[in-house]
């Protein structure tokens, strides 16, 4: 069934107003009045619709039924990614939001090979992607795409999760399966990945001090696009949503 999203504002009585954008492509699909659509609020309920009745204009959608959206996990998972160079950060933003991400946000590091002077341009394009993912996938959700302007600050937002992991190529000791075997019930979690190069020893060491969990993804190693997305698939494997 195709999937559209709406503002909760757009949402009275029993009909929601649709943007002119997605009225526009219900008009190239040619649906018929009795063809039957979903709208989701982004706050995780759909609303089963069809088009209103003749006279009410091409952009209202008549609700015939509203329920819970099942294409959201139980656990909120924010994917904290380091800027990275081509389209590397499409791929990464696309799969996770497929996977079930809550959020994603960007972070410059030491060994970054391209780090935007205005991260807007690249946010504004990369929330579209996660627009465009989320109705694909179903989800109930539009993760948001944001950019910080430090490592610092992406650790210390990153160690408030319940399970703050630190993606890092030269940890021995402890694997990311350890860490979630360990971890008990999960309510939150985040993963912060590196870029082309990786990180520095400098930035795990700055980690562990704030409080996250190394953790090594095996004994192979990853494109920076691909390691976030390994994580989060694993996350959401452990916790039974995948």
């Amino acid at each position: 069934m195709i999937r559209f999203f709406a503002e909760p504002g757009d949402i009275t009585g029993g009909t929601i107003s649709l943007s002119q954008e997605d009225a526009e492509h219900i008009r190239v699909l040619r649906l018929r009045p009795s063809e039957l659509f979903t709208v989701c609020d982004g706050a995780g309920n759909d609303y089963i619709c069809r088009l209103g009745p003749a006279g009410q204009g091409k952009n209202i959608a008549e609700i015939i039924e509203s329920r819970a959206s099942k294409g959201e996990p139980s656990v909120f998972c924010i994917a904290y990614v380091a800027f990275a160079k081509g389209d590397r950060l499409e791929y990464t933003v696309q799969k996770s939001v497929e996977l079930g991400a809550g959020k994603i946000t960007l972070f410059p590091s030491e060994r970054c090979v391209s780090v935007p002077g205005d991260a807007s341009k690249k946010t504004t394009r990369l929330q579209k992607i996660a627009l465009e993912t989320a109705k694909q996938s179903h989800r109930g959700r539009i993760p948001e795409v944001t950019a910080l302007g430090s490592f610092a600050e992406a650790i210390q937002m990153a160690s408030t999760a319940s399970l703050p992991l630190f993606l890092y190529e030269n940890e021995e000791r402890v694997s990311l399966k350890q860490a979630l075997e360990q971890s008990g019930y999960l309510k939150t979690v985040s993963l912060v990945s590196g870029p082309e190069g990786g990180f520095e020893p400098f930035e795990a060491e700055y980690a562990q001090t704030a409080g996250m969990v190394t953790v090594s993804l095996g004994p192979r190693l990853l494109r920076c696009e691909t390691a976030p997305v390994a994580a989060l698939a694993a996350v959401m494997f452990h916790t039974g949503n995948l």
